[in-house]
């Protein structure tokens, strides 16, 4: 079973949370899938990671090709794991069937919008009902991620 992180954004936007979480997946010699709700968005995010003010990271999508040689491969198909990654980030409310083979899968919700976290709180049932072990962070008022909830695989 995977651990299952979901991250309530309230304070910052994806485009600033996603390159922070995947340098440290990199510093780890592992590698990311991120799932994307459409093409547009796909690019958008490519674009957040070509622009992203701490560094650039190696990344690539469908429009650049060589998945397989692409430490981050963006995507808006839940099954596309072209790049062989180990760590699945679902954005946007995208779920994949991918996550049951995942080592870890962060789970990125925007929380100011009401639908996102009902859709988030039914992925988080979902996942616990199949077992994966959870942890919820929400941002504190500094913008810091804070573990508020967890349930243990098996639960």
């Amino acid at each position: 079973m995977a651990r299952i992180d979901f991250y309530h954004l309230q304070r910052s936007r994806l485009e600033e949370v996603l390159p922070r979480l995947l340098t440290r997946v990199l510093q780890t010699g592992e590698r990311a899938l991120v799932v994307a709700g459409s093409e547009e968005r796909v690019e958008d995010l490519v674009q957040a990671l070509w622009n992203d003010r701490d560094g650039w990271l190696p990344h690539g999508s469908r429009r650049d090709g060589y998945a397989e040689e692409q430490p981050v491969w963006l995507t808006e198909d839940p099954q596309d794991n072209a790049n062989g990654a180990g760590y699945l980030f679902l954005c946007d409310g995208s779920d994949s069937t991918l996550v049951e083979g995942m080592e870890r899968v962060f789970d990125l919700f925007n929380g100011l919008d009401e639908a996102s976290v009902a859709q988030a709180r039914e992925r988080w049932r979902q996942r616990r009902e199949e077992g994966h072990a959870l942890r919820y962070w929400q941002q504190s008022a500094d913008g810091r991620w804070v573990e508020k909830a967890s349930a243990n695989a098996g639960v």
